[in-house]
């Protein structure tokens, strides 16, 4: 298997894991049937489910203008009424992930229709580049906290 290939395989483990959390939790997957560009709206409509989640949602252009897909889009959480976006970052050895934090940083901050969470995990992300990103959850009011996989497992214990 390609480095490249091991990598989707590793964040796809992680996303796993967050779903898992998610239906821990009782939150039911929506919009699977649905082309990936009505995902939000179904999401957001489907009132007769009340926690419930979708994975690859679209939600409009970025920065750059091209489309954004975040990893889960949830609605339903007591704590969170706009729904919470959840964005899996796996980097297991040194690579490229870090290095596009500050673009996702932005997309949060000026693009995304809800508060976002960062999973980071994995450990080959450079210590730096971490805690840059979680200094900016003070200057950016979309991003509500970055964690490791079982920081966020403690967090969604109590706010999901």
């Amino acid at each position: 298997m390609t480095q490249g290939g091991r990598a989707v395989t590793s964040g796809n483990v992680l996303e796993k894991a967050v779903e898992g959390a998610l239906l821990g939790h009782r939150y039911t997957e929506v919009g699977y049937e649905l082309a990936k560009k009505q995902r939000l709206g179904c999401l957001l409509s489907s009132n007769s489910i009340p926690k419930r989640y979708a994975k690859q949602v679209h939600i409009g252009p970025g920065i750059y203008g091209s489309e954004i897909y975040v990893d889960f889009f949830i609605i339903g959480a007591a704590s969170i009424s706009s729904g919470l976006i959840i964005e899996c970052k796996w980097q297991q050895t040194s690579g490229s992930v870090d290095e596009k934090l500050p673009y996702l940083n932005l997309n949060i901050q000026n693009c995304y229709p809800a508060q976002a969470v960062v999973l980071i995990d994995g450990g080959g992300m450079k210590p730096q580049a971490i805690s840059w990103l979680i200094k900016q959850v003070g200057d950016n009011e979309n991003l509500l906290a970055v964690h490791s996989l079982s920081s966020f497992i403690v967090w969604s214990n109590n706010n999901l």
